[in-house]
């Protein structure tokens, strides 16, 4: 294979990791040049204040000065607002928690973007991800690591972690489709960070030293009301701290408790709450195989529907008059309720998520709490009091059948069937043991343990071994 011939378009970003995507192509013979994309320039919603994708360009065109490629730009802006940011508000009103960065992926870098590479000849676009991908022929079942151009009718392409267990991003790629991923390449996906900054000192690359980018993809990062009051009425409304009592008295909570305790293994006890540990762990599957299901048979359709149900939150609270002071004046309180009190004002239910800690401004509490529900209907924002709290762990959770996405089609699940894997429901959480059952009414996924803050609107995203298979929208 004669890699000068093939045209790769690098997305340069200004950070070490693309750039050293585009050394390293550079290095290996293709045909390389880069592109940098600007996708946000409204400047007041970054908590820095300035044009960040200025400083970011100009460190780009330097990176490609330096390997010696040619450097252009391109305005997606439009096209990200679109696809991105209005889908994100739209989400927001309606009390869901989207991932802007899976949605760029999917909409932006390998739609967009791409489209306006292939224009310009390119037959790949390589970014600075930590994954890998590979190959296989779908007629002799030869797994190959080749980048060939081959139509994507006679093979299967794959998407594999990165080699640094810390540094994996497969989960931000989890809805691109096999024709997006036959034009992918993901040049650093084997190395270490160190490595990778190591590089970029040895080549002498003006973004060596530069800090990794955080916050929202091509925003930066930003105070997320403020940025959501740009299209969202902030509207001033209670928080009700929720007891342990009401748990006992909701027969949604009470049937969810039995359908588990059926379902378990003889012998078999679970923790029915989230056994909190900082999320720092390692990322990946490390090679580990995957453990037993502790549950002893396959849940029905009706149990299923159950279990990945939230429980919702209706306390009722009343008034009461009573005197004060010396010359008795009359004042007005809420009653005691033994399910739950209101102890603070919010500027709009929208604004929060499930598991959140910081930004609620509640005081008087010996354990941190955490929104544990939001009913932007009603505009109430419910919480809890300590990790432990019943409200935060859920085992079961929904993806719709329209919002279920098979990276591998070859592997997508029919109604009735199920499969053991290892999920996550968010970017740098570890690896979850699961069971996937895909029903009529969509894809189930059961978890061998609890887990914490479940939020629909975000991606659930399934692996076999290293290997990520598919990811869906959770509905519930």
């Amino acid at each position: 294979m004669d890699k000068s011939k093939i045209k790769v378009c690098v997305g340069l970003s200004g950070g070490v990791d693309s750039s050293v995507a585009a050394y390293l192509l550079k290095q290996e013979g293709y045909d390389v040049f880069a592109m940098f994309m600007q996708n946000w320039s409204d400047a007041s919603t970054t908590l820095h204040g300035d044009c960040e994708w200025e400083e970011d360009r100009f460190v780009a065109e330097l990176v490609a000065r330096k390997i010696g490629i040619p450097f252009y730009f391109v305005d997606l802006s439009e096209k990200y607002r679109q696809r991105v940011v209005d889908y994100m508000f739209s989400e927001y009103e309606k009390g869901r928690t989207p991932n802007p960065d899976v949605l760029c992926n999917r909409e932006i870098k390998f739609d967009a973007f791409l489209d306006v590479a292939r224009k310009m000849g390119a037959d790949y676009v390589a970014t600075g991800h930590y994954c890998r991908k590979g190959m296989r022929f779908l007629d002799s079942g030869f797994a190959s690591a080749r980048n060939d151009n081959k139509d994507t009718c006679d093979v299967i392409y794959s998407i594999y972690e990165g080699t640094d267990p810390n540094k994996d991003q497969t989960y931000f790629l989890c809805q691109l489709s096999q024709e997006q991923l036959s034009r992918a390449m993901f040049p650093i996906g084997h190395l270490m960070k160190p490595e990778v900054r190591r590089i970029a000192k040895e080549a002498d690359l003006p973004s060596a030293e530069k800090k990794d980018s955080q916050g929202i993809c091509f925003v930066g990062k930003v105070d997320l009301p403020t940025f959501l009051k740009q299209k969202l009425t902030s509207v001033e409304g209670d928080v009700v701290e929720v007891f342990d009592a009401y748990y006992a008295s909701n027969e949604l909570y009470c049937r969810q408790q039995e359908i588990l305790g059926s379902l378990l293994k003889p012998g078999v006890e679970l923790d029915r709450t989230v056994h909190y540990a900082p999320e720092e762990k390692v990322l990946t599957s490390d090679g580990q195989p995957l453990g037993e299901s502790p549950y002893g048979r396959e849940p029905s359709d009706e149990e299923l529907a159950v279990l990945a149900t939230p429980v919702s939150y209706d306390i009722k609270f009343e008034t009461e008059t009573y005197r004060s002071g010396k010359k008795h004046i009359k004042k007005t309180r809420w009653k005691e309720n033994p399910y739950g009190r209101i102890v603070g004002r919010h500027e709009g239910a929208q604004f929060y998520t499930i598991g959140q800690r910081k930004g609620l401004g509640i005081g008087g509490h010996a354990e941190p709490v955490f929104v544990i529900s939001t009913d932007t209907l009603n505009n109430v924002v419910y919480i809890g009091e300590g990790h432990h709290h019943k409200g935060l762990s859920r085992f079961c959770l929904r993806v719709a059948p329209e919002e279920v996405h098979w990276i591998r089609p070859d592997l997508a699940l029919k109604p009735g069937e199920s499969r053991r894997q290892r999920v996550r429901i968010r970017y740098r959480q570890p690896l979850q043991g699961a069971t996937l059952f895909m029903r009529e009414d969509g894809l189930f996924i059961l978890f061998d343990c609890a887990q914490r803050g479940i939020s629909a609107g975000q991606f659930a995203v399934w692996y076999d071994g290293e290997e990520m298979i598919g990811s869906g929208v959770i509905s519930l």
